[in-house]
């Protein structure tokens, strides 16, 4: 396997040059109290491209996405050493409201979680917590928001039905006319894809892509194929593990990033090379 580290490196660093970064993961630890779950990671994450987080289970793939948006601020005692930058500005700063994070940066998770809702008050729900009021204007962003998620055409004839009586794919594409309604910049999926069928799967790909022109998306994903199908750029993470007096640890780390052909084609690392072809994982 020809391997050229140095081309790939370059890469990095003129993506990392670039005007295009959405958002810069900058030397960034992730904890769970005093334990180190996810260690020492540097992503840059290209504007309105797809960025797959890929790895074993317990690697740290979800933490470092939760940690995007600051969604884990809602477990007790985590925390986050160094700096994820958006706008230029450092979302962990004191100043930042992670509130306005969340909503610019939004999270679509892994099972479809419609509130017990109709369709309508679901996608409008958001808006309405931001102050927007006027009927007329909830109606456009409802219509705006399911257009968006590729769901209008299926359920415009009856948006009083329940979101709890929709399919597993369409509670997905309504938690993600939900996320999109409050017009975030950024996308987070935890593992969107996996409690769907293939034929459910294979339309919220493709929604995926239709969003990338308007937002930038970050997914996790088990699915080696959904990762290489769907995304522009491939963080592979693994399980680090020491042992001190007979007591094991583990943490996350980021093993390689780059653009997802060159990760799957032509990983730098035999260790990606390894978790692509199924040989650990």
């Amino acid at each position: 396997m020809a391997i050229d580290q140095q081309a790939q490196q370059q890469k990095r660093r003129d993506l990392l040059d670039s005007d295009n970064v959405a958002i810069e993961i900058k030397s960034a630890s992730f904890y769970y109290g005093s334990y180190r779950a996810v260690a020492d990671v540097n992503i840059p994450i290209e504007k309105n491209k797809i960025t797959a987080f890929i790895g074993p289970s317990g690697c740290g793939k979800s933490t470092v996405l939760r940690g995007i948006n600051r969604m884990n601020d809602l477990v007790p005692g985590a925390r986050v050493d160094g700096e994820i930058i958006y706008r230029g500005k450092n979302l962990y700063a004191s100043d930042v409201d992670p509130v306005e994070v969340r909503r610019r940066i939004g999270m679509v998770f892994q099972k479809p979680n419609p509130f017990p809702k109709t369709i309508y008050e679901n996608v409008a729900y958001g808006p309405r917590l931001l102050g927007v009021s006027k009927k007329e204007v909830l109606d456009e962003i409802v219509e705006r928001s399911l257009k968006g998620a590729a769901l209008w055409n299926e359920v415009n004839g009856d948006l009083n039905k329940s979101g709890l009586a929709l399919s597993g794919g369409q509670q997905q594409r309504l938690c993600i006319a939900r996320t999109i309604a409050v017009e975030p910049d950024v996308i987070l999926m935890d593992e969107p894809c996996s409690a769907l069928d293939p034929i459910a799967t294979q339309r919220v790909e493709e929604l995926m892509r239709e969003l990338q022109e308007q937002y930038t998306i970050v997914i996790v994903t088990h699915n080696m194929a959904q990762a290489q199908r769907a995304s522009d750029y491939t963080a592979f993470y693994n399980i680090r593990k020491t042992l001190n007096d007979g007591i094991e640890t583990r943490w996350g780390e980021l093993v390689e990033f780059n653009h997802t052909e060159d990760v799957f084609d032509n990983p730098a690392q035999q260790e990606t090379a390894d978790y692509i072809a199924g040989r650990f994982g």
